[in-house]
């Protein structure tokens, strides 16, 4: 081998000896790149989850310090899955309280203090004998949250209503458990089914109906007349392939859901006229009418038949007449929307068949806070708690409040939306001036 060929050949070993050497940089690189990538979001995983433990703390610490409601003792008994009667002969004041939307986690610890703060301010003031959350206590999205947490979302509103000693169940808002989230409807059920929470009344409700919290509240007087029946339902959250609200498409309630109201209703029609029966005939005839039980229901997201009262409503120039009459409020959504479930369902329709159904409260539309009567059916949205899930509402009072409903002892039913910012609701910590926004068109 010549002189020349030799050298060559040395060069060309030097030029890869040099590419295996940097690439064994690069991988170095890379990988140094990688641990220092996995590291840094570990770390960062960490301190954030030890922030909002801390976060959690604070928060439940604070809700701690607000008072014990002076209110009577609930008289009630559960006599199956999901059925419960309480027993009064004064009937009963009910505070619908919605969209509470509690972060749970650092980035939302501010906004979660002003709304723990705004339901003790009423609750204290109105002293319900019973509270119905018409969804979405929890608000587990990590970009305006912080966490995915959304079972201590759930545990301090718990621990509030359980220091105020206040009753209250709740229907499930498609917030309250997203897919992404720690706890399903299921783990939360049992969470809240507990000893630890015994002023909550919530149960799983029946196997072979879909969702969680599918409840009967029977108010019974001393005679055993049931004077009106309370109906909770689990609107679900998405429709089947979506998993999020990114689209704006929501469920409806579903046909099994529909069928167990149905039965519901003439189940507590049948007790009524047992019950009846079994009066002497003066007694039985102050009863006339009870044979078909008045019945309330509450869920989170709206029926389709809010928007075709509405509709109807604008249609007829903001003014009662057709199938309509405005008890009060408007539609301040954007865009006048109305989000209820995507497809048909039949519980309206079930509702007019029944003819037991007088009052359905929503929830879920924070800015919408109409009540409507629709084909003899009021059609209710409760004023909202919302601070953090509308980009600003937190500087905007219009639509924060509650709803008071009074149900006296004959079973006739009156409510009022009231809103947070009166002189009546004084708050432990101190109250947040807001813009009083005009809301909708009306």
């Amino acid at each position: 081998m010549t002189e020349e060929k030799i050298s060559e050949k040395m060069l060309e070993t030097d030029k890869k000896q040099i590419k295996a050497q940097k690439r064994k940089k690069r991988r170095r690189r890379a990988k140094r790149f990688f641990i220092g990538f996995v590291v840094t979001v570990l770390a960062v995983i960490l301190i954030t989850a030890a922030v909002n433990v801390v976060v959690y703390k604070s928060l439940v610490n604070k809700v701690k310090n607000f008072d014990t409601v002076e209110c009577e003792k609930l008289n009630y008994e559960y006599y199956d899955n999901g059925c419960m009667n309480i027993y009064t002969d004064r009937g009963l004041k009910v505070v619908q309280i919605t969209d509470v939307h509690i972060g749970a986690g650092w980035m939302s610890v501010g906004k979660d203090t002003m709304a723990v703060n705004a339901v003790s301010a009423m609750l204290t003031a109105e002293k319900p004998d019973l509270v119905i959350v018409t969804g979405d206590v929890a608000y587990p999205v990590p970009f305006q949250a912080g966490t995915l947490n959304n079972k201590t979302a759930v545990t301090v509103f718990a621990e509030m209503m359980e220091k105020m000693g206040v009753y209250w169940v709740y229907c499930f808002g498609n917030h309250d458990t997203e897919i992404y989230s720690y706890c399903s409807r299921e783990q939360i059920v049992n969470y809240l089914d507990s000893e630890k929470y015994p002023h909550c009344l919530l149960q799983k409700g029946p196997e072979d109906v879909d969702g969680y919290g599918n409840q009967v509240i029977n108010i019974v007087n001393s005679d055993g007349v049931i004077t009106r029946t309370i109906i909770t339902l689990d609107s679900h959250t998405y429709p089947k392939g979506e998993l999020t609200s990114i689209f704006g498409r929501y469920d409806n309630l579903h046909q099994n859901q529909v069928d167990w109201y149905g039965k519901t209703v003439d189940e507590a029609n049948a007790k009524n006229k047992a019950a009846i029966s079994s009066l002497d005939k003066k007694t039985q005839e102050k009863y006339k009418g009870y044979e078909t039980v008045p019945t309330s229901l509450f869920f989170h997201i709206p029926l389709t038949e809010y928007k075709d009262a509405w509709d109807e409503y604008v249609a007829n120039s903001f003014k009662d007449g057709g199938n309509v009459e405005c008890k009060y409020g408007t539609v301040g959504e954007e865009g006048d929307a109305i989000c209820c479930g995507m497809n048909e369902d039949n519980m309206f329709e079930k509702i007019l068949e029944k003819k037991s159904t007088d009052t359905v409260f929503c929830g879920h539309d924070h800015l919408n806070t109409f009540s409507i009567k629709y084909k003899g059916v009021y059609l209710t949205y409760g004023m909202s708690i919302d601070y953090l899930a509308y980009y600003g509402i937190y500087k905007l009072g219009s639509q924060r409040g509650c709803t008071v409903i009074n149900i006296d002892e004959n079973g006739a039913i009156d409510y009022t939306p009231e809103s947070y910012y009166q002189d009546k609701y004084v708050s432990y910590f101190e109250k947040e001036t807001v813009e009083m926004q005009k809301l909708g068109n009306h």
